[in-house]
Order: structure tokens, then C-alpha cells, then sequence
């Protein structure tokens, strides 16, 4: 971690979503930016936070010139409350959602077509084998 300075603005605490939100300032002279995993470290220690997981870090800006940049912080209170209320892309992000799973559109289409053009017991034969010849 190069030297880098963190200041918090419009701190704001919001117990309805069990967290904690505020606007960064980052300040940066030594570097081009900053990684949030870097930011999500210093701001563990600044807030006694259990869990850099709960740390969520979006919409950075580096100001023209670069030497600092500003975005958006949440500290969520356990990682229940931020998979209940942070949006599905953000979490992805974080790699705590991984999505869903299962048969690719592709292969829905294809197991689909397949099922039409059998009767029967072939049917169910067609439909196990899924996306697979």
C-alpha cells in the first residue's frame, strides 16, 4: 500500500438498511489511483469493521490531474443485510452473489427443439439429456 490519504464527508448513518453511507475523498499524490481493495483495508481500521466484505466502494472519479478522486462508501452492519438490500450487479462485484446456474439459453432452445421432434418415452430421453447430444 503507497501512501494515500482518506476523508470522509456527509457521514450518514442509516439503520432502516443497516449501514453506514458516505461520500470518499481520496487523496493520492504518489499514485494514478487507488484500489478499492486497498481503500477497503484502511477503511476496516478507520470504522472497527469485522468484515471487509460488508465494505462496499463504487462511483470513483479521479479528478483532472489525478492526485485525488472522490466516490461512494456503504458499511454494511453483516453481510445478511447487504445481500438484502445491495442490487444484484454490485454484489457480483463484490463476488458474494455468483448468480444463477443452470442450462444456457442455447441449450434450453436446443432441448426444446429436440423434445419436438420426438413422442413418447423418447421425450423424457430428449429432455434428461439436456444440452448434450
Amino acid at each position: 500500500m503507497s501512501e494515500f490519504t482518506i476523508r470522509t464527508r456527509k457521514f450518514k448513518s442509516n439503520p432502516l438498511l443497516g449501514r453506514k453511507q458516505f461520500v470518499l475523498d481520496i487523496i493520492h499524490p504518489s499514485m494514478a489511483n487507488v484500489s478499492k481493495k486497498d481503500l477497503a483495508e484502511k477503511l476496516k481500521s478507520m470504522y472497527k469493521v469485522h468484515d471487509v466484505q460488508c465494505i462496499q466502494l463504487f462511483g470513483f472519479k479521479t479528478a483532472f490531474g489525478g492526485v485525488r478522486s472522490s466516490g461512494f462508501g456503504l458499511i454494511y452492519e453483516s453481510l445478511d443485510k447487504m445481500k438484502k438490500f445491495e442490487p444484484k450487479y454490485r454484489l457480483k462485484r463484490a463476488g458474494v452473489d455468483t448468480g444463477k446456474a443452470g442450462a444456457g439459453r442455447r441449450g434450453k432452445k436446443d432441448t426444446k427443439n429436440r423434445m419436438k421432434k420426438t413422442r413418447g418415452k423418447e421425450k423424457s430421453k430428449a429432455r434428461a439429456s439436456g444440452g448434450k447430444k
